[in-house]
């Protein structure tokens, strides 16, 4: 009975081979991590995440299919076998992680939650905001860190709890409420499609820690494998300073760790069901972190964010690879 609950949800990795396309769960527009543009494109961070699986395993990035979901569906979605992947801000905790029947692969972006406020209201601070209405979307972990960060410091606040995204926005634009709470990220994103964004302010205090990981179904360790190793070949990468526009310049290297990296010694694609060129073919066509980063969220992007704690750990930062052997 263990064996055959553990092997429930085994073989998405066969299963997206015989169909020749990844399923990817994505949220319903967030800019900069997964929105479509004027060309009906998906594009983001989460998007580029997605793309690299499917290049790893199917050799190409274009074999994805998007499909948005909301805080409500993603789980849902990803447990009934909609979606092959969650890539979609999604942030790691425990009840999650243990009860929802899904694992969560390495974190691809460290987050916090924050509060947004109109500069007219004159706010500096969130102890400001005390007996303050705040937007917050519902079935995400802002709702509850909102709650526990103005009980411990012993404030009152009303929460005005709406369902989607765009939706909460609306009602913060609209005067519903005093202040809205979410990913700093997310917030980022969100002023940049105001009417006047520059009267919008982002509070500098961070209530939580919201580290923004990739989920698969539990019980399926080879495809959360695969999950996992996409992403710490975006880190390898850029700790050796191999890119997509140089990648093809590395392949005579004598480097060990390059070698194995992309596929040069043989044998380190089958630890995956993969081909030994499964790496190289992810940084050729989407690139290393520092590409991802800058292109999505970076100081040439509309976003403007800085890599802060995403630095490499090499830089003082938290993104570090688990060693290729």
């Amino acid at each position: 009975m263990v064996a055959q609950s553990f092997n429930l949800h085994a073989g998405t990795l066969e299963k997206v081979k015989k169909r020749g396309t990844l399923i990817c769960g994505v949220s319903t527009g967030i800019f900069g991590f997964s929105s479509v543009d004027s060309k009906g494109n998906w594009q983001g961070l989460d998007v580029d995440f997605c793309r690299a699986i499917s290049l790893a395993v199917l050799g190409s990035k274009e074999k994805v299919k998007f499909v948005s979901l909301s805080a409500q569906q993603r789980f849902t979605a990803l447990q009934s076998g909609e979606v092959d992947v969650l890539s979609r801000n999604t942030t790691r905790i425990l009840s999650r992680d243990t009860d929802l029947g899904i694992n969560f692969g390495p974190t691809i972006f460290y987050d916090g939650q924050s509060i947004m406020v109109k500069k007219k209201i004159k706010v500096s601070k969130v102890k400001d905001l005390n007996s303050a209405t705040i937007c917050v979307q519902t079935g995400t972990t802002s709702e509850l860190n909102l709650t526990d960060y103005f009980l411990e410091n012993k404030l009152k606040f009303r929460p005005l709890v709406v369902e989607n995204n765009e939706e909460v926005f609306k009602a913060f634009l609209a005067g519903r409420c005093d202040a809205i709470t979410s990913d700093s990220s997310q917030l980022a994103a969100m002023r940049l499609g105001a009417p006047k964004p520059e009267e919008l302010m982002i509070l500098e205090e961070r209530i939580s820690k919201e580290p923004l990981s990739p989920a698969v179904r539990h019980g399926d360790d080879a495809w959360l494998d695969i999950v996992s190793w996409v992403f710490y070949v975006l880190i390898e990468a850029e700790e050796l300073g191999i890119n997509s526009k140089n990648v093809d310049s590395f392949k005579t290297s004598a480097r060990p760790r390059v070698q194995r990296l992309l596929g040069i010694s043989k044998g380190h694609g089958s630890y995956l069901k993969l081909d030994d060129k499964w790496a190289y073919k992810v940084i050729k066509g989407v690139g290393n972190y520092q590409e991802f980063f800058d292109r999505n969220l970076g100081e040439k992007t509309k976003m403007k964010l800085e890599r802060g704690v995403n630095r490499l750990w090499t830089d003082g930062g938290l993104m570090y690879a688990m060693p290729f052997r």
